[in-house]
């Protein structure tokens, strides 16, 4: 896939790019830094680091002879050491990509970088100090470090990476440089920061079902399910391993961040990969709800092919070059009052944002789906895909409205993230499925919508472990004079800014089923009071 010269800007700031997280070096390796008090350790930590994780089987020596053969065979190796330093960082790079395949988790040292707290109905993560790093690209090569900083990460002004250069927290393979250093192929570029991540809902996410091989979960919206973008500690596969020690659980498919519904995870790999290969067959039905403009028709199927305007922003269209996508929906019922209808879903096949993009197709968007119902797609808002504009202006006028908004990339599993490899992939053929995952058999009768309830059990109450304190402290909340988000005031999201009126109900699979109880908007008689 072509990447563009220029970098996408993406919510809060953050420019797309994948990013690696390593562990900061020892301090007695440490140099001072201005605000940690650290700074770059010698290539030698990432090598330790690297093979005391895991130790790689010891290399087969030949003896030879005694002589002076010996000693020359012996200089020449140091030699190669020296003049190829480079290696080891590759080989560094190589282990470290072994063992993020091999962990399906984090260690506890991840865990414990920050806590939780709650505010406003929201649940905040304190401040933390955090080592972003990444690999040369092939087109940085050559050029001067400040220079692709200030045109490929557009999160802050060249003139505060020019300060982070010169003051050591964003160095070259550990090591301090000039502002005018020529970056080189596999140079380890590392960066200081001081992380702030976005709030998400304190509701508390509720278990379905859970045994040896399985936890099924409820997931409020607005929580990603796994870190990308400006989330790591506020998402789901944190909290529950934080709160409620259910660790290194393995994704079998997500859901997207504004999204509520059932999440399953894998606790062992063999079961995982089976319910992975079921979703891939065709052999999990799952049943979406959601609130849609207008009064729906009764029964719609949807043939429409969809295509991926831009993974970068995560955006699709309804197009002929698009691949074979099937949806039925069923209205389950009609409020004249507020002209709304709700609609069950049932996405045969598993393209991304399927359901959402069929119903902007249908004239019928979700209530309040920012991207897909949105003026930007046209004044009929993409209907009957009426977009009036090519893809390259739609690319554009989204990330515009999203500088003014800040809604674009809300997703928290779509591509906008510098912290994940931009993923060209097609989406019946993973094993990780997006919003819709593939499902065969026919529409069944109407079901009646059971009357939502609040439900008291917890994770916490059904994993026996006694909830954590989440009060706010002020001494834990720190603050650097150097950086950017410590001196801008965020305002806190309102609960509808939280929430898309879509919910995955009910998943079925050979020989196993799981439903969630219904959000309140689910009712047909709902009416929202905060309009």
């Amino acid at each position: 896939m072509q990447h563009p010269a220029s970098p996408w800007l993406v919510p809060w700031g953050v420019p797309l790019h994948k990013m690696v997280a390593l562990p900061l070096p020892h301090p007695h390796h440490l140099m001072a830094h201005p605000v940690l008090g650290l700074a770059p350790a010698p290539l030698a930590t990432l090598r330790t680091f690297v093979t005391a994780a895991h130790q790689l089987p010891a290399h087969r020596i030949r003896k030879d002879k005694e002589g002076p053969g010996a000693a020359v065979g012996c200089e020449k190796r140091k030699a190669s050491e020296d003049i190829e330093p480079n290696k080891d960082l590759k080989k560094a790079k190589l282990e470290t990509k072994a063992l993020k395949a091999k962990r399906p988790g984090f260690t506890d040292d991840r865990y414990n970088e920050t806590s939780y707290y709650i505010e406003n109905g929201l649940r905040k993560v304190y401040p933390y100090y955090f080592t972003f790093t990444t690999f040369t690209k092939g087109r940085w090569v050559g050029e001067k470090i400040l220079d692709v900083f200030a045109r490929e990460f557009r999160a802050h002004p060249a003139e505060e990476y020019e300060r982070c250069i010169r003051t050591g927290s964003l160095t070259v393979n550990y090591e301090k440089v000039d502002v005018d250093y020529r970056l080189k192929h596999n140079d380890l570029l590392a960066n200081i920061v001081h992380r702030h991540e976005v709030p998400v809902t304190a509701d508390p996410i509720a278990i379905v079902h859970m045994d040896e091989d399985v936890v099924v979960v409820n997931k409020p919206a607005s929580i990603p399910v796994h870190p990308c973008g400006r989330y790591r500690h506020n998402t789901v596969v944190f909290i529950l391993a934080k709160e409620y020690h259910l660790k290194n659980l393995r994704t079998i498919h997500r859901l997207d961040r504004l999204t509520s519904g059932l999440l399953l995870f894998g606790r062992t790999p063999k079961k995982a990969r089976q319910m992975e290969h079921q979703i891939r067959n065709r052999q999990v039905q799952k049943e979406y709800v959601c609130r849609v403009e207008g009064e729906f028709p009764d029964v719609v199927e949807c043939a429409e092919p969809i295509e991926v305007v831009s993974y970068k922003i995560g955006v699709c269209k309804v197009s002929p070059k698009g691949k074979e996508c099937n949806t039925t929906f069923q209205r389950l019922g009609y409020n004249p009052e507020t002209n709304t209808s709700v609609v069950l879903c049932l996405p045969h096949t598993g393209r991304m944002h399927q359901i959402r993009v069929h119903l902007q197709y249908l004239g019928y968007p979700v209530v309040n789906d920012p991207l897909y119902n949105h003026l930007v797609f046209g004044p009929e808002k993409g209907r009957g895909g009426n977009i009036g504009k090519s893809d390259d202006d739609l690319i554009r006028d989204l990330i515009s409205i999203h500088n003014a908004e800040n809604w674009l990339g809300m997703d928290g599993d779509s591509d906008l993230s510098m912290f994940k490899p931009l993923l060209n992939y097609d989406d019946d053929d993973k094993g990780l499925s997006r919003e819709p995952s593939p499902c065969e058999g026919g529409l069944p009768p109407p079901p009646p919508l059971p009357c939502p309830r609040s439900s008291k059990v917890t994770v916490a109450t059904q994993t026996g472990h006694e909830a954590p304190d989440l009060a706010f402290h002020p001494d834990k909340l720190t603050s650097d004079p150097h950086c950017y988000e410590c001196k801008v005031k965020y305002r806190d999201p309102k609960p509808r800014d939280l929430v898309m009126y879509l919910h995955a109900w009910k998943y079925r699979g050979p020989g196993w089923s799981y439903q969630t109880e219904l959000p309140e908007w689910a009712r047909i008689d709902w009416v929202d009071t905060e309009d």
